[in-house]
């Protein structure tokens, strides 16, 4: 999956930015996560508006997709629909256990299995720190991946979902 870069920012993070980001993650990523036109068509029926060129440039890299502005008057939200079906949820202010804390109580609270398989510092920014879940729920699977600010500071997350696919079964033969 790839990753936007994020920032420490000066603005105060907030819990609740935390939970504002994974309540949109799990209405908007968990859902629509391999199917875009799904999604972009819930974020127009949402009232979520398309975000300007600079802001689907500053988000995508050139990627083929939509970004969304789903921010509200607490806080700036975006909703990143690529278009080979990678959804992504981002906020400017949340802290990293607040994140964490907010993923780990949605996702347990709507009765998904999910465990964490890596958690490192991320490789090309070593500023932001990675953890990735594996999800799954009446037989779909999602790979989850969590990219915050290090530390209590705070600054942008991220939470970025794909569909987990399944692997072919051996053939047993020789």
């Amino acid at each position: 999956m790839a990753c936007v870069c994020l920032l420490a920012l000066p603005a105060a993070a907030r819990a609740d930015s935390a939970q504002e980001l994974a309540g949109l993650f799990m209405q908007s990523c968990m859902p629509y996560a391999g199917d875009p036109s799904g999604l972009r068509a819930w974020a127009q029926k949402t009232g979520i508006p398309e975000a300007p060129d600079k802001a689907r440039d500053a988000f995508l890299h050139g990627a083929p997709g939509l970004v969304f502005d789903a921010s509200d008057p607490d806080g700036k939200f975006a909703l990143i629909s690529s278009d080979d079906g990678i959804c992504s949820a981002v906020t400017d202010q949340a802290t990293q256990q607040a994140a964490i804390d907010a993923l780990e109580t949605d996702l347990h609270d709507s009765g998904v299995a999910f465990r964490l398989v890596i958690e490192r510092d991320d490789k090309t920014y070593p500023a932001i720190h990675d953890r990735e879940y594996l999800a799954t729920k009446n037989g779909r699977s999602w790979r989850i991946l969590l990219a915050t600010v290090k530390g209590d500071a705070g600054g942008q997350a991220m939470l970025t979902g794909a569909p987990e696919l399944d692997l072919p079964k051996p053939s047993g033969g020789k």
